[in-house]
């Protein structure tokens, strides 16, 4: 019997695909049907939008892409420090046949983000332009920066 050196990574790893695994159980879209024509890295549940944060002196601002969500399916809620953003791109009513394949499903989105800085709750905005979802998350009074005045004796 030979040893082997023990590799911590080797048990990460193990431990993420793991957690994939349960993550895709949970998420995974009712309509999953495997098929011969999906796209490579194809899967359902819910995606996690690409974000830009920015950090200016007043606020700042985080935008995610959410592509054809509507401003009534995004839910943004902020708590203890926390930003999550969920939408949803829900399923056309009205069909026309049986569709044999269909790449346009409803989709869901959701992200959260930890902001590192106290936020005036009550002050935050969104708006939803061409896809692009931005938040402004203006930094509490405290956190803001103050001029000083110097005078000369």
């Amino acid at each position: 019997m030979s040893l082997e050196k023990w590799n911590p990574l080797r048990e990460l790893e193990f431990m993420k695909k793991e957690m994939d695994k349960i993550w895709d159980d949970v998420f995974a879209s009712p309509r999953r049907v495997e098929v011969p024509w999906r796209r490579p890295g194809e899967r359902g549940g819910v995606t996690s939008p690409p974000v830009d944060i920015i950090d200016r002196p007043n606020e700042i601002i985080v935008k995610a892409e959410m592509p054809g969500v509507a401003k009534e399916n995004i839910d943004i809620s902020m708590q203890e420090g926390t930003l999550t953003l969920k939408g949803e791109i829900k399923e056309e009513a009205e069909k026309d046949g049986e569709y044999s394949y269909s790449e346009r499903t409803c989709r869901y989105y959701s992200r959260a983000i930890n902001i590192p800085v106290k936020i005036a709750a009550e002050a935050i905005k969104a708006t939803l332009k061409d896809g692009i979802l931005s938040v402004h998350l203006p930094k509490a009074e405290d956190l803001q920066p103050k001029k000083i005045k110097v005078e000369i004796a």
